[in-house]
C-alpha cells in the first residue's frame, strides 16, 4: 500500500466525521457555482439592468468564497482535534511528523477535490430549476435558458482548489509543534472543573442588557447611529454568555440538591459546564453566524414589505394623475383612451388638492364631499362632519418618523373663527405625503387662499385587471413620471430592481445557516468517542435504555439549541430595531423568517440526534 493509498483509506475510515465536512463544502461550492452561472449567463450581459444583476451575483460569490475559507479552516481544525490520539499512535509506529503533515495535506486535498467536483455536478443538475426560480424572483424580461457554463466551471474549480490548497498548507503548519504525549492522551488531559468569574458573569448580563436596550429604544435615524456600538456590545456579551454566564448557571444548578439529584440530572450536569466552556467559541460563532443569516434575510424581506406597503398605503387607486400643468385635459383624455383601448373598466373621481400654511407648515385640507367621493372609490365608509368639526387623517404605513402633530394646530377661517381638530382617523383615500385635515363643505368655502394646489384624478379598476401592466407601460411612456402613478407598475419596477438583492441575500443567508448547523455537528461528533466510553461505563451500573435516550436527548438539545436560541433572540431584537428605523411594524415578517429557520434547525436536530444516539447505543 502506497502512502497516497494510506491517506485515501484514512478518509474512508473517518467518513462519519468527513461526511458533514464534505457535504457542507459541496453545498458551498454548489452555491458559488450557481452564482457563477448567473454572472456569466449570456442574457445578463445584454442591458444595464442585467449588468447590475451580474455585479450582485459576482459580489455574492466573493462573499461566499471568503466565508468558505474560514468555514473550511474551522472544519479541518475540528477534525485534527478529534484525531489527536490517532496521530499519536501513528508516531509510535514510526511515522514522522513530516509524514503526518503530508498525510493530512493529501486527505484535505482529496476531500476538497471531490467536494469541488460534486458541487459543480450538483450545480449542473439543478441549474435549470434554479434559473427558472431566478427568472421569477429577479423579474427578468428575457428567459434564462440553460447553457453549458464552461467559464463558470473553470472559475469554480480553480478557485476552490486554490482555497483547499492554502488551507491544507495552513493546517499542516499548525500540526508541526505537537508533542507525542499530548497526541496520545488527546482529550483525556484534564482541564479542571470550569469556573465562572463573577465579575465577567455580571458583565455579560450588563452588556447584553445594554445592547438590547439600545437596539429597542432607538427610533428612526438613531438606530443607524447606535448600530455599531450595539453590535460590539452584543458580540462581547454573547461571548461572555457562553464562557462565563452559562457555566455560572450550571454550577448553581449543580449546587441545588433537588435539581442535581433528581432522576438522571446528575448525568446531564456532570460535564455540561465543561462542555459549555470548551465549546464556547463554537457556540459564539454559531450564534453570530446564525444571527447574520436571520438579519440578512429578515431585513431584506422586511425592507421589501416596507417599500411595497408604502406605495399601497399612499396610492390606494389603480391609476392616479396629479398635475398643475396646462395640458391637463389632453392628458386625462389620453389616460381614458388608453384604459378604453385595453378594455379596463374603472370608476373615477376628480378633485383639486389645496394646501394651506398653518402654524409654519404647509398642510393639505380637503372637504367632506371630496373625501367621501374618494373613500367610496376604494370601498371605504364615508364620514359625516358638522360645521366647526375637523378630522385629522393619517394613513397606516411608514412615514419614516415624519408625522406632524396636527391636533395641536388651529385652522383660521376668513370669518375670523378658528377650528380645532379633536379626532384622528386612518385612511388612504387621498395621496398625501403626511397627515391632513378634513372639514365640512361650508367651512371649506371659508378657507383663505391656498398656498399651493394641484388637480387630482383617480381611476379604480373594476374589470380587465389583467391588462393593467400593458396600460401602465403606455401611460408611463407618454406622461411625466411624477404625474402618473400605477400602483402595480410601481411595485413591479421596485421588485425588478430589488429582486437581485433579495435573491443574493437569500442564498448568502442559507449558506451561513447551513454552515452554522455544520459547526454544531462537528462539535457534537468530536466528543462522540468520549461519550461512548462514558455511557458504556454507566450502562454497567444499571442505566436503562429509556434513561439513556432521555439523557442523550436533553444533552444534545442543550448543546444544539443553546446558540440557536441566542441567535433567535438576537435576530428578533435586530428586526425590531429595523421596525423602529422605518416606523413600520415588521412583526409578521420577523415571525415568518425566524419560524422557518427554527423549523429547519429542529428537523436538522432530529436527524443528527438519531445518528448520534445510534452510535452511542452501538458502542454499549
Amino acid at each position: 500500500m502506497t502512502f497516497r493509498q494510506f491517506a485515501f483509506n484514512n478518509v474512508i475510515r473517518n467518513k462519519r466525521l468527513y461526511a458533514a465536512y464534505f457535504l457542507s463544502s459541496l453545498f458551498t461550492v454548489m452555491v458559488f457555482f450557481t452564482f457563477s452561472i448567473f454572472a456569466n449567463h449570456p442574457v445578463l450581459s445584454e442591458d444595464d439592468m442585467s449588468s447590475s444583476v451580474t455585479t450582485g451575483m459576482n459580489a455574492a460569490a466573493g462573499i461566499i468564497y471568503v466565508f468558505s475559507f474560514f468555514f473550511v479552516l474551522y472544519s479541518m481544525s475540528s477534525f485534527l482535534q478529534s484525531r489527536k490520539k490517532e496521530f499519536g499512535l501513528l508516531m509510535m509506529q514510526g511515522m514522522s511528523m513530516k509524514q503526518i503533515r503530508l498525510m493530512v495535506f493529501l486527505e484535505n486535498m482529496l476531500i476538497g477535490f471531490l467536494a469541488t467536483l460534486g458541487g459543480i455536478l450538483l450545480g449542473l443538475v439543478f441549474a435549470k430549476a434554479i434559473l427558472l426560480l431566478a427568472e421569477n424572483v429577479l423579474i427578468i424580461e428575457h428567459a434564462l435558458s440553460f447553457y453549458f457554463p464552461v467559464k463558470a466551471i473553470i472559475i469554480t474549480f480553480f478557485s476552490f482548489m486554490i482555497l483547499f490548497f492554502f488551507i491544507s498548507l495552513f493546517v499542516t503548519y499548525v500540526l508541526r509543534s505537537k508533542k507525542l504525549i499530548e497526541l496520545i492522551k488527546g482529550n483525556k488531559i484534564s482541564k479542571g472543573e470550569p469556573k465562572a468569574n463573577l465579575f465577567l458573569t455580571l458583565l455579560a448580563v450588563l452588556l447584553l442588557g445594554l445592547g438590547y436596550g439600545g437596539a429597542l429604544l432607538a427610533k428612526g435615524v438613531t438606530v443607524v447611529a447606535a448600530m455599531i456600538p450595539v453590535i460590539l456590545v452584543v458580540c462581547i456579551g454573547t461571548y461572555l454568555l457562553f464562557t462565563q454566564l452559562s457555566v455560572f448557571i450550571i454550577r448553581r444548578l449543580k449546587k441545588n440538591e433537588r435539581v442535581f439529584w433528581s432522576k438522571t440530572n446528575m448525568l446531564l450536569f456532570s460535564d455540561l459546564a465543561f462542555r459549555m466552556k470548551d465549546n464556547a467559541r463554537t457556540f459564539f460563532m454559531v450564534a453570530m453566524v446564525s444571527t447574520v443569516a436571520f438579519c440578512a434575510i429578515g431585513s431584506l424581506f422586511g425592507f421589501q414589505t416596507v417599500l411595497t406597503s408604502s406605495i399601497k398605503s399612499v396610492n390606494a387607486n389603480t391609476f392616479s394623475y396629479k398635475t398643475s400643468e396646462k395640458n391637463e385635459e389632453k392628458n386625462v383624455a389620453f389616460i381614458n383612451k388608453t384604459l378604453k383601448e385595453e378594455k379596463i373598466k374603472t370608476d373615477s373621481a376628480h378633485t383639486v388638492l389645496r394646501s394651506y400654511e398653518i402654524g409654519g407648515d404647509t398642510i393639505l385640507i380637503t372637504n367632506q364631499s371630496d373625501f367621501n367621493q374618494f373613500a367610496a372609490l376604494i370601498g371605504k365608509n364615508p364620514i359625516s362632519l358638522k360645521d366647526g368639526q375637523v378630522m385629522v387623517v393619517e394613513f397606516k404605513g411608514t412615514d419614516f418618523g415624519q408625522k406632524k402633530d396636527l391636533l395641536s394646530k388651529k385652522i383660521t377661517l376668513n370669518t375670523g373663527s378658528t377650528l380645532k381638530p379633536k379626532e384622528v382617523i386612518y385612511s388612504n383615500a387621498l395621496p398625501a405625503s403626511g397627515s391632513y385635515y378634513v372639514v365640512s363643505d361650508e367651512d371649506y368655502k371659508q378657507l383663505p387662499e391656498p398656498k399651493d394646489q394641484q388637480s387630482y384624478y383617480a381611476w379604480q379598476a373594476t374589470a380587465g385587471k389583467e391588462k393593467i401592466m400593458a396600460a401602465s407601460e403606455k401611460l408611463y411612456k407618454k406622461l411625466e413620471r411624477y404625474e402618473i402613478t400605477s400602483v402595480d407598475y410601481e411595485i413591479y419596477e421596485i421588485m425588478k430592481g430589488y429582486g437581485p438583492i433579495l435573491f443574493v441575500g437569500l442564498f448568502i443567508g442559507i449558506v451561513f445557516f447551513v454552515s452554522a448547523g455544520s459547526f454544531l455537528y462537528f462539535r457534537l461528533y468530536m466528543d462522540l468517542d468520549e461519550d461512548k466510553q462514558k455511557f458504556k461505563s454507566i450502562s454497567k451500573m444499571g442505566l436503562t435504555d429509556k434513561e439513556l435516550k432521555k439523557v442523550l436527548k436533553r444533552q444534545t438539545m442543550i448543546l444544539f439549541f443553546a446558540p440557536i436560541i441566542v441567535a433567535l433572540i438576537h435576530g428578533a431584537v435586530a428586526l425590531t430595531a429595523l421596525s423602529n428605523l422605518f416606523y413600520f411594524n415588521l412583526f409578521k415578517e420577523s415571525v415568518i423568517v425566524l419560524s422557518v429557520f427554527l423549523a429547519i434547525q429542529i428537523v436538522y436536530f432530529f436527524i443528527v440526534r438519531f445518528f448520534y444516539t445510534k452510535q452511542i447505543k452501538a458502542a454499549i
